[in-house]
């Protein structure tokens, strides 16, 4: 049993068929921490939970959200396939959610985060919170994705077979 106080993430998993197999969009984090950084960077659109115990509502309108906000496009059409929870290094267990469907990834518009920098410096800059997004085969999308989460790659697969017509 997860903690109530253990903190939480939902995001959206989309996958589009591609040329020759099906590819995953993964969002890169903006700011100064990540600019250089791109094996094991990635991530799928996700964010925090308000709440500590949330419902099943919670979590899929959390997904939405985020993936709005850090895409700046609308989650497209289609039912929402719950994933099991994954628990990612840093404690914090990620509830995702496989959807096959396709936005432009190169019509990225993130929202941003304010954030003191150099450090110490007094200045606040502005950053995106997402600096670009890509469509990955599964196979590029483990090597791209945050260690912790590179599980949720065999989650898609194992969801998405049962693709709708």
């Amino acid at each position: 049993m997860v903690s109530r106080s253990t903190k939480r993430s939902a995001g959206i998993g989309l996958v589009r068929p591609g040329d020759r197999q099906p590819e995953v969009l993964l969002v890169h984090p903006g700011g100064p921490f990540w600019h250089n950084k791109d094996q094991h960077a990635w991530s799928i659109p996700k964010g925090e939970l308000d709440r500590p115990d949330p419902s099943p509502e919670d979590l899929m309108a959390t997904a939405r959200r985020e993936f709005a906000e850090e895409t700046g496009q609308p989650v497209p059409e289609g039912p929402l396939i719950a994933l099991p929870e994954l628990r990612i290094a840093s404690g914090k267990w990620l509830h995702a959610f496989a959807l096959w469907g396709e936005i432009d990834a190169s019509a990225l518009l993130s929202n941003h985060f304010e954030l003191e920098w150099p450090p110490r410096s007094g200045r606040l800059q502005s950053f995106p919170e997402v600096d670009r997004a890509e469509w990955f085969s599964f196979e590029q999308a483990r090597h791209k994705l945050h260690k912790g989460q590179v599980g949720l790659v065999d989650l898609l697969i194992s969801a998405l077979e049962f693709r709708p017509e």
